[in-house]
C-alpha cells in the first residue's frame, strides 16, 4: 500500500512539473550589441529592455572596427547588431557578411535625414541605418597658440616649426594620411602611388615636430596642457575643451574627414526582427535625442533635433554648416589592397625611420610594435583601413 502511494506521489510530482514547465515564462531573446566603447547612454538600455520586456541586451564593446571585425570573423562571439564606419561597413557588405535589412520592421528609418542616406559605403541603403556622424578638427590651446597662427584655421597648424615638441599626431595610419593627403591638395582616397609617397615625405618633415603619435593619450595630454595641438574629432575635442576651457578647435580650411557609424545587422544573426526593433527604437525622435545628448556626437535622426538644447546643435563643430560639409569634406573609402598595402609599408617606415644619431625620433615601444605587426597583418588580409578610438563623456548634461 505504501508503494502505492508513494508511486502516485511520484505521478502527481511529474505532472505537475510538466503542468509549470507548460504555463512558464517564455523564454526572452537576447539580442548581442556590439559597440564602440563610451558610445551610449547605458539607460537607453534599460528603457528598450522595459519597452520590449521579451527581448534582452547583452550590450559589448570593442576599441576599432578592426578588432570589431577580427572578432566577428574568428567566430570567438555571436553578435546581433555591430556599428562600424562607412569603409568597414563596405568591407563587411563586400564580404557578405551583412544581412539586408527588412525596413517594414524600422520604420523610424524615415526620421533619418536624406543626407545621411545612399552614402558610398551602401548606396541602396539595404544593409545600414546611421548611428552618429562627426569630422575631424584641429584642437589647439589658446595660452600657447598665437592667434595668428590659429586664425589661418588650416592643417599647417600640425607643421608649424614654431611648436616643436608640443604638437600631437594621429596614431593610425588612415587618419594621418588622411590629414597629409589632404594638404597637399589630394584625395583621401587617392590610388596614386606618386601621391602617397609625397604624403609619406610630408609626414616624414613633420616627425621631428611631433611629441607623440597618439589616440586616446589625446586627452591627458592635451588637458594637462603637455601638449598645445594636435588632430581629433570633433564630439572628443568638447570633452578636451570640458576639462580645459583654454583649448579651442577648429575645422581645416583644406577639408577634413567626415565619417558615419552605422547600425547594422549581422548575416550570421539568429535574432534579425529583434535586431531590427532595437534599430527602430534607435531610430525614435525622443530616444536619439537623449542618446545625442549623452554622447556629444551628431544625430542623423533630424526630427530629434528640435528636442536638443540649442547650445548642442548651434555649436559648429558638432553640427558644421552644410556648405562646409560638401565643399570640404570627405569620406574614407574602401581603399584597394595594392594601396593598403603601400600605407602599411609607408607608415612602418614612418614610424622606425631613425634620426641624424641613429636613434628613432619616436622610440618604437612594445606596444608600437605590437601595432604594427597588426598594420602588416591587416592588409595582408585585406582588413586594416584605420582605427578611430571613441572616448565619450556625458557632456551635456549634469
Amino acid at each position: 500500500m505504501k508503494k502505492a502511494i508513494l508511486f502516485l506521489l511520484a505521478v502527481c510530482l511529474l505532472l505537475n512539473a510538466g503542468s509549470l514547465s507548460v504555463f512558464a515564462a517564455p523564454k526572452k531573446t537576447v539580442l548581442n550589441v556590439y559597440n564602440w566603447g563610451e558610445y551610449i547612454d547605458q539607460s537607453i538600455l534599460d528603457l528598450f529592455e522595459e519597452e520590449y520586456p521579451d527581448i534582452s541586451v547583452n550590450y559589448t564593446t570593442y576599441d576599432s572596427n578592426e578588432a570589431m571585425y577580427s572578432k566577428i570573423v574568428s567566430g570567438a562571439a555571436s553578435y546581433d547588431i555591430v556599428i562600424p564606419s562607412d569603409y568597414m561597413i563596405s568591407k563587411l557588405i563586400a564580404e557578405d557578411m551583412l544581412a539586408e535589412l527588412n525596413f517594414d520592421n524600422i520604420p523610424n528609418f524615415a526620421n533619418v535625414g536624406d543626407a545621411y542616406k545612399s552614402r558610398e559605403h551602401d548606396p541602396e541603403n539595404k544593409y545600414s541605418v546611421p548611428y552618429f556622424w562627426g569630422t575631424v578638427v584641429i584642437i589647439y590651446n589658446t595660452k600657447y597658440v598665437a592667434p595668428e597662427d590659429a586664425a589661418a584655421q588650416s592643417i599647417d597648424l600640425l607643421w608649424n616649426e614654431k611648436y616643436a615638441g608640443k604638437i600631437l599626431m594621429f596614431d593610425n595610419p588612415r587618419d594621418a594620411f588622411g590629414l597629409a593627403l589632404t594638404k597637399l591638395g589630394y584625395s583621401m582616397n587617392s590610388e596614386n602611388e606618386k601621391e602617397w609617397q609625397e604624403a609619406a615625405k610630408l609626414l616624414s618633415e613633420q616627425k621631428p615636430l611631433v611629441q607623440a603619435y597618439v589616440m586616446d593619450a589625446i586627452f591627458d595630454k592635451m588637458e594637462a596642457e603637455e601638449a598645445w595641438i594636435a588632430p581629433y574629432y570633433a564630439g572628443d575635442a568638447l570633452v578636451i575643451q570640458e576639462s580645459n576651457p583654454d583649448v579651442d578647435y577648429y575645422m581645416p580650411v583644406e577639408g577634413t574627414n567626415f565619417f558615419f557609424d552605422s547600425m547594422c545587422v549581422l548575416k550570421t544573426s539568429e535574432n534579425k526582427e529583434a535586431a531590427e526593433t532595437f534599430i527602430n527604437f534607435m531610430c525614435r525622435p525622443d530616444i536619439a535625442a537623449m542618446n545625442a545628448e549623452y554622447v556629444g556626437y551628431a544625430t542623423p535622426v533630424t526630427p530629434a533635433m528640435d528636442l536638443l538644447d540649442p547650445e548642442i546643435t548651434e555649436n559648429k563643430i558638432v553640427y558644421p554648416d552644410e556648405d562646409y560639409l560638401l565643399q570640404n569634406t570627405e569620406v574614407f573609402a574602401n581603399l584597394s589592397n595594392k594601396t593598403l598595402m603601400l600605407q602599411s609599408t609607408l607608415w612602418t617606415s614612418l614610424k622606425i625611420e631613425s634620426s641624424e644619431n641613429g636613434e628613432s625620433t619616436l622610440p618604437v615601444n612594445g606596444v608600437d610594435l605590437f601595432c604594427i605587426a597588426v598594420v602588416v597583418l591587416g592588409v595582408g588580409s585585406g582588413i586594416y583601413f584605420g582605427i578611430r578610438s571613441k572616448r565619450r563623456k556625458k557632456l551635456w548634461t549634469s
